[in-house]
């Protein structure tokens, strides 16, 4: 279930969930993908913005999930 970042907290467990994925998967389960886009989708700029700037540096490869509300 999606939730609404209101706070840089909010949008760092996001962070720590991509994170958490196993290297031996090659991309997030479906209804991670299904999570996060809600996520992005009902979170403000200023979150969407800190989440895409907290994710790129340890994981870059997770940029394609940020969504373009940046």
């Amino acid at each position: 279930m999606p939730c609404r970042w209101k706070t840089k907290v909010d949008a760092d467990e996001a962070v720590v969930v991509v994170m958490n994925v196993p290297e031996k998967c090659p991309g997030l389960p479906d209804w991670q993908l299904v999570t996060l886009s809600g996520s992005i989708a009902g979170s403000g700029r200023k979150m969407c913005r800190y989440f895409s700037e907290e994710i790129k540096n340890p994981v870059p490869q997770a940029l394609k999930y940020s969504g373009s509300r940046g």
